[in-house]
């Protein structure tokens, strides 16, 4: 999935280990799974080398999409058409 941290969010999921993001609709911060259940512990973090992006593995329990799916990444262009690679869990 993709979604947005601030610095207090990654100094959040480093001392917790529970993947924390920051709303910019809400104006607040979010742990992944605190209310579905679908938690996101760290494994890793990697920074870019502009340091303005940031890639975590995670020990993902149930989808991680808001759809059910697996990723939120479930749709792939074809030919210029819109396919559904996968359906809900």
């Amino acid at each position: 999935m993709m979604a947005w941290m601030n610095a207090e969010a990654v100094a959040r999921t480093l001392e917790t280990g529970r993947v924390t993001y920051w709303s910019r609709s809400r104006q607040s911060f979010w742990i992944k799974g605190e209310t579905s259940g679908h938690v996101q512990e760290l494994v890793s973090l990697c920074v870019d080398c502009d340091r303005d992006c940031l890639l975590m593995q995670v020990n993902q329990t149930g989808p991680a999409c808001h759809t059910g799916r697996r990723t939120c990444f479930y749709t792939e262009v074809q030919d210029g058409t819109e396919v559904v690679l996968m359906e809900p869990e």
